[in-house]
């Protein structure tokens, strides 16, 4: 009996043991940082709802891109960064689905930041702040623990970056800290100051990065250990890397199934894949945050679903066309773009259908489904099948992963959503205008 005791506990110690390492930073590459989903066993955050907990990935999935309309409405009501406290992107934070940890700071504080490319400046709850997630979970940045903290002024270019809702003075005998204001989605809003630390990415220090120092927090949509912006703008990681990153990273998102296991985020050109197939990054002047490609055409099996080439043309002077996006959960078309793939895909299933959430072409897992296929300019991406298929746990429905844009937004914006890039290494290379794609198992 005592043997068996003894055992037991060895295996105990071992399983969680790995478990531990599982959710360890990997230190092979000091540029590379885990992206960890936000239900993970890995994440620091609270478990989901009992409610959610309890559902099949199909419910989980519902529950997480109930966000998605609010964020869609942020990304095409976006304008110029310098007419925005916190670049376009960043209005709807509710859909933290994946995060990375960083440091700030000397000594360093660690924090779960939101993984965002279609955000620019980055930004934490600072200690003291008033109405800043009390939970368990919750961390906030102390400025007097650390020996390179500084604050901003009005006078710095950084400031102006901001000051569409920054409360600078007009006039004054010295500049006055640089600070600014957000509303997020109608309900969550924030108060921050410019400031400037160390921060820390794997072994990576970049002395003097510019970032919001949260103070007043109302509303629940803030994340509550702050956001990491990997959009293109001025306030970006990768603008103020531009030497050490060389305006290159890449991720591999997880699967939402993935429970200890995470993805990774690798920075600066060393490390990214050799051989990789990419397509033209396009920049629109009116939304200069976001990563937009040029997506061509989609198949649905081996047809070409017919679409009206304007739908999907790319236009800078309207914001039409298509983007790459780490925040928005389900893939969201233009409504005549979907409604000719969802009419495809029903032709070749053949259905009955019915609807669930914010899928409307669900139907019984024995049909066989054809693959859909995304065609951009030199690139064809064929999606897996679980990228293109949400199951229900009992095994029992599928459902198409994609919907249309909100009618309650201006529908000209395309976009490809973290569910679609699920177990695939996305690179974006800014400098030389490309975005790459490869398959890659990251969970």
């Amino acid at each position: 009996m005592a043997l068996l005791t003894t055992v037991f506990l060895f295996l105990s110690l071992l399983l969680s043991s790995a478990a531990a390492d599982t959710c360890s930073q990997p230190s092979d590459d000091p540029s590379r940082l885990s992206v960890i989903p936000i239900y993970s066993k890995c994440s620091p955050f609270p478990p989901p709802p009992p409610a959610v907990a309890t559902s099949s990935l199909l419910d989980t999935v519902n529950h997480l891109a109930a966000k998605d309309p609010a964020r869609l409405t942020s990304l095409v009501s976006a304008s110029a960064a310098a007419v925005a406290p916190i670049a376009p992107g960043q209005h709807l934070l509710n859909t933290a689905n994946y995060v990375v940890r960083v440091k700030l700071g000397s000594p360093a504080q660690t924090f779960a930041m939101v993984l965002d490319t279609s955000s620019d400046a980055s930004f934490v709850p600072c200690s003291p702040c008033s109405g800043c997630s009390s939970s368990s979970a919750a961390a906030a940045f102390s400025p007097n623990a650390s020996s390179t903290f500084g604050s901003l002024d009005c006078s710095v270019a950084q400031c102006s970056q901001v000051r569409g809702g920054s409360s600078c003075p007009a006039t004054g005998p010295e500049p006055a800290t640089c600070l600014f204001n957000q509303s997020y989605g109608g309900d969550s809003s924030l108060s921050a100051a410019l400031v400037t630390d160390s921060l820390t990415l794997g072994n990576d220090v970049v002395p003097g990065f510019a970032f919001g120092c949260v103070r007043s927090v109302s509303g629940g949509s803030i994340p509550p250990q702050g956001l990491l912006g990997l959009g293109r703008g001025p306030l970006s990681l990768l603008s103020q890397t531009g030497p050490l990153y060389s305006g290159v990273f890449s991720y591999c998102l997880p699967s939402f199934r993935s429970y200890y296991f995470s993805g990774s985020l690798k920075l600066g050109p060393v490390g990214q894949p050799k051989s990789i197939r990419t397509t033209p990054l396009l920049k629109n002047p009116h939304r200069p945050s976001l990563y937009y490609v040029n997506l061509t055409g989609i198949s649905v099996g081996r047809v070409r679903v017919p679409v009206d080439p304007k739908s999907l043309a790319f236009d800078p002077s309207t914001g039409a066309g298509t983007v790459i996006d780490s925040g928005t959960v389900i893939t969201r078309f233009v409504e005549p773009v979907y409604a000719a793939i969802r009419d495809e895909f029903r032709k070749q299933v053949k259905g009955p259908f019915s609807s669930l959430g914010a899928f409307d072409t669900c139907f019984g897992e024995a049909a066989e489904a054809p693959a859909i296929t995304l065609r951009f300019e030199g690139l064809n991406l064929t999606l897996p099948m679980e990228n293109s298929l949400i199951h229900s746990s009992s095994g029992t429905v599928a459902c198409l992963s994609m919907a249309a844009a909100p009618n309650n937004v201006n529908s000209v914006l395309n976009v490809i959503a973290n569910l679609q890039q699920q177990n695939l290494r996305i690179l974006f290379d800014v400098k030389n205008s490309v975005v790459g794609i490869a398959r890659e198992l990251c969970n």
